[in-house]
């Protein structure tokens, strides 16, 4: 889908870094918050963006994109949004709780599929075209009638997912120039249907532009 113009710029946010040393894949799992270092990324978060004229802070309802979201609402002296469409790719609760490592033994193909081909998974319960949907609909909600630019704070590939769809790249490109933990892309409408990134930022590298933004 493609969203009504004009509209604001949106910042699109993956959480800070989880305190997981186990190395399992967490999903939706309760109990997992961030890390110290994924606190201090949040706070550096707020640093950067807090001099924005940020309209609304809107986040994934799990406990560590709101603890990312949190420092920065309170700088901006705004209620975080909870957003249950900002939530994880429903494939992960398939493999919720198992190691990484043991992946490809527990669910012999599925990992490699996901890092090959990641739109053709008949396994998933939600497809990776429904996801990059879902993202953009919440996006489009939320950036109705509001004024200023919106921050989305989510997980990798929802992140992911919905700016290669609002960029009209393929979204087999999910793997290709991921988000870090705490990263911030900044999205910008066109006259066209069409988003341009005009800025990224990363904790622990500072923001780059890309080409066509300067």
């Amino acid at each position: 889908m493609s969203l009504g113009h004009p509209s604001p710029a949106v910042y699109l946010v993956r959480h800070g870094e989880v305190d997981n040393p186990d190395h399992v894949v967490y999903a939706d799992l309760p109990g997992f918050g961030l890390s110290s270092l994924g606190h201090r990324q949040a706070q550096a978060l707020a640093g950067h963006l807090a001099d924005r004229p940020i309209g609304a802070v809107v986040t994934s309802p799990l406990q560590r994109a709101v603890e990312t979201a949190r420092p920065l609402a309170t700088r901006l002296g705004l209620d975080p949004i909870i957003e249950p469409a900002l939530t994880e790719w429903s494939l992960a609760r398939r493999w919720a709780g198992v190691r990484w490592e043991s992946l490809p033994e527990r669910f012999p193909g599925e990992l490699e599929a996901y890092l090959e081909h990641p739109v053709e998974l008949p396994f998933a319960p939600e497809s990776l075209p429904e996801l990059a949907d879902r993202m953009a609909a919440a996006v489009a909600r939320h950036v109705e009638g509001t004024t200023g630019p919106v921050v989305f704070v989510s997980h990798q590939d929802p992140v992911q997912a919905v700016r290669l769809h609002l960029t009209r790249r393929p979204l087999g490109l999910l793997h290709h120039d991921k988000p870090a933990h705490g990263t911030v892309i900044r999205l910008e409408p066109t006259s066209e249907p069409r988003w341009v990134e005009t800025e990224r930022w990363d904790p622990d590298q500072g923001a780059t532009f890309p080409p066509t933004a300067r």
